[in-house]
């Protein structure tokens, strides 16, 4: 399914940081107004070292829970579920508007490997994406994990899966000029840090990766290997360097970019779901 681009445009161009969630224990879509004040309760509290705070008295911090419908491959998915902290500077009227801090959402797109094992009352939303403080990301981490009994962990993605996606958002069309397909890798093994980026023209590994792939819309990791070694021999021809024995670490195209640490952007309405079911089937493979 196409995801409405107007609904959509604000998660785009982020630095989202990635982590897999088990599923979620009581949950329930008609309670989320309850849950964004108890939500607001418990980051007051904690942001006041425990004192108790009265639930639904006006905060510094606004929460908002709210569904994303259009986020969603498959009917058994759970439509995605946005949480936004905002603030109101204490000197400001009360008709003022909030300023958004940080953003959280979870999802499923093309779950369905999970959703069809687990038990009744439980509700899966595998892939959880943050941007903003680290501090309000543990803080509502904590709060869903001790309400719905779920567990978050920081999902990274290895070279392996990089190289994945290289090879496959550098196989997309688009329809305006596009950026180059750049790769990033790290050299082990050295007193000093150092990297090599490798940037290729977007249209050249479009190419190299359309006599690549024998049958259009389905990968195989074979075809991956083989696009990657074409780069590898390429860069080594002019450079006399075997980038396979440095460690890929980042991938950027017009599409999206990802790096090993779990940290992805969303540059394409048009590949939003595409991506957003990859990432997905990482947070599964992390729970399983």
């Amino acid at each position: 399914e196409k995801a409405d681009p107007q609904k959509t445009a604000f998660l785009l161009r982020k630095a989202w940081t990635l982590y897999s969630v088990t599923p979620l224990y009581g949950f329930r879509r008609a309670r989320l107004r309850d849950y964004a004040r108890l939500l607001g309760a418990f980051i007051a509290a904690e942001k006041q070292k425990g004192l108790a705070v009265e639930v639904g008295v006006e905060l510094d911090i606004k929460v908002a829970l709210s569904s994303l419908a259009d986020i969603r491959g498959s009917e058994l998915d759970q439509a995605a579920l946005l949480v936004q902290l905002s603030s109101r500077s204490r000197g400001s009227s009360r008709n003022s508007e909030d300023k958004p801090v940080w953003w959280g959402w979870f999802c499923s797109v093309f779950g369905d490997e999970l959703s069809e094992n687990v038990p009744e009352h439980f509700t899966c939303l595998p892939l959880f994406l943050s941007h903003g403080a680290e501090s309000y990301t543990a803080l509502v981490g904590s709060w869903f994990q001790k309400t719905f009994d779920c567990c978050f962990r920081r999902l990274a993605i290895s070279p392996l899966n990089l190289s994945w996606m290289a090879a496959m958002w550098a196989g997309c069309k688009l329809d305006r000029a596009a950026s180059a397909v750049e790769l990033v890798f790290s050299v082990p093994r050295l007193a000093q840090p150092l990297d090599i980026s490798y940037a290729i023209h977007p249209e050249d590994a479009k190419a190299l990766w359309d006599t690549v792939q024998k049958t259009p819309g389905e990968i195989t990791q074979e075809e991956v290997d083989v696009f990657m070694d074409c780069l590898y021999a390429h860069f080594h021809r002019h450079f006399k360097i075997h980038l396979s024995a440095a460690k890929l670490v980042k991938v950027s195209t017009a599409i999206a970019s990802a790096h090993c640490d779990g940290i992805v952007k969303i540059l394409h309405s048009q590949y939003l779901p595409g991506v957003l079911k990859l990432l997905t089937e990482l947070a599964i493979s992390q729970i399983q």
